[in-house]
């Protein structure tokens, strides 16, 4: 849920990091923490794009209906009946530089490629909207060819937790000439980043971890949920209740409102896909071009977003196996597919009758699947090398050698084992576990961890286990009822890990008037601008001159070096 960091579905690769951890998406076309995400490393991330302070009690409300359009409260009335959110909606926004101080390297990316930056004002609850406020940050590159200007691109990375104020230069590229008819914007979710923090002060970046492999792993895992959760309550518990997808599209309305758009264009990652058809759905009427990348299907949303993604990850590293097979003299995992296998296999059993020391960490048999899990993402040389250079590492530590290990695995190990990326897990959590409840009782997680168990060792145990939602307060809102038909374009490949390709052709199925481009043979985790395919940076490029989405799905093949081929399907093949 990556972009996030955390091994959620999240952020696109690209998007700036709250830390340098491991990410399903994040650092560009990279899995474990990489070059990328060290280059952007400004990523506060979370109190916000997930992905997002007071008294310590935790709010309870009773759930309201679930409206197909937005409330009352959050929708824009018309002058006549007074509007109360007018202030927000017309308020002046200070454009500014985006620099922050010396160290802010995505600040002074974003000022080489012309970018100004503004809060924007909204309101913590839009119940009440003459109450207290919070500021969500938002980042800018202006259109240049004004007589062809179709209007605002707003942008969501993923997460839930990942920032995207700094993802506009990058998608301004990959645009390429289209890229001049639009502001192109960026926008850190409430509770995200530079917007207005939310941090439970946490002692890891993430709350997934492996249940281990036993009642009593199982336990273990169980307690730090507890904890997790009970340090939100104690530290957060005013503002955790709006902590929502539901309240990110209702000030997405309010930048769009802000910016002076009658309509918003938007592109979409991960987690970021099901905040845009919440926007779309809250607010119809009210998008342009609506691009979807790595897309969740709203059936399948809730806390727990990584069941059913096993196989997926599994044929993910076998792939890698192949690679790093391949590769033996570099890595010294085996000669072969299943030798890798084996090593893999080897130090999670290492793992799990001792802690590996590597560096001055402790990586136990609930955070070495993690790890594994999380280097799966990207399918390329650099997501690749990573994550082989983490496993010789681990193997390593198994034998009892002493490790140093490399700093992007030492950053992954930080953002697992530390606090120093607790804002990134502590949005994400309370975003999740806000929108939609999860079951209370251990034991439905224990029953689902061992048949899991039974399918994939590995895997299962991670996918299946317990979170800090199981001990959560229940949401205020019933999440949003995602039908209809929206004439979005969907972009998945076939083997992504996170969010699998049946959830991106179970939506266009719900949308007759979409269309889907799918990219073949590629176990990857966000496509567009990221992967390097043309057939599929060309088509929604197209989308985007012309407003006109393809006749007919379009399927596009890999080819070598991860530049794909095109072919029109015929006619819609849900599957």
């Amino acid at each position: 849920m990556t972009g996030s960091p955390s091994p959620l579905p999240g952020g696109r690769p690209g998007a700036a990091a709250s830390a340098t951890g491991p990410s399903s998406t994040t650092g560009r076309g990279r899995g474990l923490a990489s070059s990328g995400q060290r280059r952007l490393v400004s990523r506060a991330a979370a109190g916000a794009a997930l992905l997002l302070a007071g008294t310590l009690t935790f709010v309870t409300s009773p759930i309201a209906a679930s409206p197909a359009v937005a409330s009352p409260a959050a929708a824009e009335p018309s002058r006549a009946t007074g509007d109360p959110l007018a202030r927000y909606h017309r308020q002046h926004l200070d454009w500014r530089s985006c620099v922050l101080g010396p160290d802010d390297e995505t600040g002074r990316e974003l000022a080489k490629a012309g970018a100004r930056c503004a809060d924007v004002t909204v309101p913590l609850n839009y119940d009440k909207p003459n109450g207290r406020t919070i500021t969500v940050a938002v980042s800018r590159i202006r259109a240049t060819d004004m007589d062809r200007r179709v209007g605002a691109l707003l942008l969501n990375g993923g997460g839930p937790g990942g920032q995207t104020i700094g993802d506009p230069p990058w998608v301004r590229a990959s645009m390429k000439q289209v890229g001049e008819r639009y502001d192109v914007v960026g926008v850190d979710p409430r509770f995200v980043g530079r917007s207005t923090p939310l941090d439970c002060r946490w002692p890891t970046g993430s709350f997934i971890r492996g249940a281990g492999k036993d009642r009593a792993g199982f336990d273990r895992t169980v307690a730090l949920a507890k904890d997790l959760a009970d340090r939100c309550r104690a530290s957060q518990g005013d503002v955790l209740p709006y902590a929502t997808t539901r309240n990110t599209a209702r000030d997405l309305d309010v930048v769009r409102a802000a910016l002076g758009e009658r309509r918003i264009s938007y592109l979409g990652y991960s987690y970021g896909t099901y905040l845009g058809q919440v926007y779309a759905t809250m607010f119809p009427g009210r998008t342009d071009r609506v691009v979807l990348d790595g897309v969740v299907d709203p059936d399948r949303y809730s806390p727990r977003l990584l069941r059913g993604t096993e196989s997926a990850n599994r044929h993910a590293l076998e792939g890698w196996a192949t690679w790093a097979a391949a590769r033996d003299s570099a890595y010294g995992l085996g000669r072969t597919r299943d030798e890798v296998l084996a090593v893999v296999d080897g130090v999670q059993d290492a793992a799990g009758r001792a802690p590996l020391v590597i560096g001055h960490h402790r990586v136990d048999e609930h955070v070495l699947p993690v790890v594994v899990f999380s280097g799966l993402s990207q399918d390329n040389d650099d997501a690749y090398a990573d994550l082989a250079g983490a496993v010789r590492d681990m193997r390593r530590a198994a034998e009892g050698r002493p490790v140093t290990p490399s700093p992007g695995f030492a950053a992954t190990l930080s953002f697992l084992l530390d606090g120093s990326a607790s804002a990134y897990g502590s949005v994400q959590a309370a975003i999740l576990c806000g929108d939609v409840p999860a079951p209370r009782s251990p034991e439905v997680y224990w029953r689902d961890v061992e048949r899991a168990r039974a399918q994939d060792p590995l895997f299962g145990p991670v996918t299946h286990s317990v979170g800090p939602c199981a001990f959560w307060d229940r949401p205020r809102e019933r999440p949003t009822a995602i039908r209809g038909d929206l004439p979005a374009l969907l972009v998945s490949a076939t083997g992504d890990p996170r969010t699998v390709h049946r959830n991106a052709q179970a939506v266009r199925r719900m949308w007759p008037s979409s269309r889907l481009v799918t990219l073949r043979d590629a176990d990857q985790h966000a496509v567009y601008g990221v992967f390097g395919s043309d057939c599929v940076d060309t088509t929604v490029n197209t989308y985007l001159a012309t407003g006109r989405l393809p006749s007919t799905d379009v399927t596009c093949a890999r080819s070598a070096g991860g530049v794909a081929r095109t072919r029109v399907d015929g006619e819609h093949r849900g599957g």
